[in-house]
């Protein structure tokens, strides 16, 4: 769910009518029984309209995390706080957070006023996700000078990869089935990491904690060092890049990110025009593109 980290439910486009109870208790326990029970349409349902890019992020592994994170809170601890006669808030964990989405009454029906909170919970999952994405982009430069460290392929050539995962029986890629005794690949921690949250289907194009990754093997003219291609006679051997944009915009990610082998990370809101990202080739941060000053400090 999205309720702490910034995950969500399921995906959803159709209008519903929201469910309303008889007391914040009842809600209450509707809410978690169709978390518990990974009943999408009914929490659609109880969440009502406008809910959807909060039961979407577009990515459904951190979508489980989500709900797995908000019933463990729940379950340490769990409160209902009574604000007035028409408001209640719901604590939870050990922290006693409180769910941004409050329960409120209207003749005498309680539901979940999910626009009251939506953009609060919004605002959680974008920021942690575009923090992970931030890191995923700095491993990525750390694991590129890694691979290139040695001859992978018994080529005699020293490269960088033009892969994220490798070819099966190759290492053609950050990463590899490493075997018994044998050297862990480039990408290995980070990709176990992945593994042991849930992302473990490498055979197909999936967002990262609410992100898609694209090797960009060119840089434009506003790069350092002006416009190059990195492939010299088919090995990426001149530089390396990583481009990283939402899943869906506004409610996995807002920022598009970049960076290159210079690694300074930069990034850019390309608003409703977020899918032109897909056809970014190049590394070419214009003037519409900002540093992230962390990694410009480097």
């Amino acid at each position: 769910m999205a309720f702490f980290a910034g995950s969500a439910f399921a995906k959803t486009k159709a209008a519903v009518k929201q469910l309303t109870f008889t007391s914040p208790d009842e809600a209450v326990k509707a809410l978690t029984a169709a978390v518990r029970n990974d009943n999408d349409k009914e929490l659609t349902a109880i969440l009502g309209p406008g809910s959807g890019d909060l039961v979407s992020s577009g990515d459904e592994v951190d979508d489980r995390a989500g709900k797995e994170r908000f019933l463990k809170a729940f379950e340490e601890k769990n409160s209902i706080e009574l604000k007035g006669d028409n408001m209640a808030l719901l604590h939870i964990g050990s922290q006693d957070r409180v769910f941004p989405i409050p329960v409120i009454r209207k003749t005498d029906r309680w539901f979940f006023d999910t626009k009251a909170g939506k953009e609060e919970l919004l605002c959680r999952r974008v920021g942690r996700n575009e923090l992970n994405v931030m890191d995923v982009l700095q491993a990525y430069t750390d694991a590129q000078r890694e691979y290139a460290s040695k001859d992978r392929d018994n080529d005699g050539v020293l490269e960088f990869a033009q892969r994220l995962i490798s070819t099966k029986g190759k290492k053609d890629g950050l990463f590899w089935e490493a075997k018994e005794g044998e050297e862990e690949s480039p990408l290995g921690p980070l990709i176990a990491k992945a593994a042991e949250e849930g992302y473990k289907d490498r055979t197909r194009m999936e967002p990262f904690h609410g992100y898609y990754f694209k090797i960009l093997k060119a840089q434009g003219p506003n790069a350092k060092g002006g416009a190059f291609d990195y492939l010299a006679k088919g090995h990426m051997v001149l530089g390396f890049g990583l481009l990283a944009y939402p899943a869906k915009y506004g409610s996995s990610g807002i920022m598009t990110f970049m960076v290159n082998q210079e690694g300074v990370i930069y990034q850019k809101d390309f608003g409703k025009k977020t899918a032109r990202a897909v056809a970014i080739t190049k590394y070419d941060p214009d003037k519409t593109w900002k540093k992230v000053e962390e990694t410009a400090k480097k």
